[in-house]
């Protein structure tokens, strides 16, 4: 028999991630237990068979959170074990009301498939952290003004209702084991395939290829210069005074 928490969410998710849709995430997960509040057992016991006849018309379930949907299994009254699937809820369709968190024993009410109107859940403190985590599937207008705040509460805003959108007369159930998932519709259309680009076209080279030297033209002789004839020289006529000169 699974006691501790931790066990007890480690079945219930090994169980739903037989049949839940690829790519779900767990989030959290609350035992929960129909009927009138516990505190009124003590009052019930006094009567003959009667504390009796309504601790075996409890019925027991695991309500888990998940990125997309809110799950109902069914838990055994003797082992806590998970059971069967019995409602499948999308987070934005919770179909919950009249949500009221207390000190010991938490409360709300759950339209179930199977029944005519909803359900009373008692959620026992043992649990009250992961009922803050139920918390952000929780519709506006749930919650009772006489509740404590939902202080473990994930950030962000609750999933809102859609306008319009009732709430669903039949939940839509897991597939049977063994079935596959349908395959999940395609929020968006396909990308366009990226247009191929042409091959870049060669750069044209203006220099010759590496390692193949250009040669130079060849180099024009600069014509010698021509050499002047000197003028005859003239005799010097000298100065008088000097010998030999006039």
């Amino acid at each position: 028999m699974a006691i501790r928490r931790a066990k007890q969410k480690a079945q219930v998710v090994e169980k739903l991630s037989q049949v839940a849709p690829p790519g779900e995430t767990f989030i959290a997960c609350v035992h929960v237990e129909t009927g009138p509040s516990p505190w009124l057992n003590a009052v019930f016991d006094e009567v003959p068979l009667l504390g009796l006849i309504v601790a075996l018309t409890r019925r027991f379930y695991f309500l888990t959170l998940t990125n997309s949907s809110v799950v109902v299994n069914s838990a055994s009254r003797w082992t806590n074990r998970p059971g069967d699937v019995v409602a499948v809820f999308p987070r934005h369709a919770f179909p919950v009301s009249r949500v009221k968190r207390a000190t010991i024993w938490s409360s709300m009410y759950l339209q179930l498939p199977s029944s005519a109107k909803p359900t009373r859940l008692n959620v026992h403190r043992y649990w009250r952290a992961e009922m803050d985590q139920l918390s952000a599937a929780f519709p506006p207008g749930s919650i009772d003004p006489t509740s404590q705040p939902f202080e473990l509460a994930p950030a962000g805003q609750p999933y809102p209702a859609q306008p319009g959108q009732p709430f669903p007369q039949q939940a839509q159930p897991y597939p049977p084991q063994g079935q596959p998932y349908p395959p999940q519709a395609q929020p968006y259309p396909p990308q366009p395939q990226p247009q191929a680009y042409p091959a870049a076209q060669p750069y044209p080279q203006p220099y010759p290829p590496q390692g193949q030297p250009q040669p130079y033209p060849p180099q024009q002789a600069y014509p010698a210069p021509q050499a002047q004839p000197y003028p005859p020289q003239q005799p010097y006529g000298g100065r008088a005074g000097y010998p030999g000169q006039g």
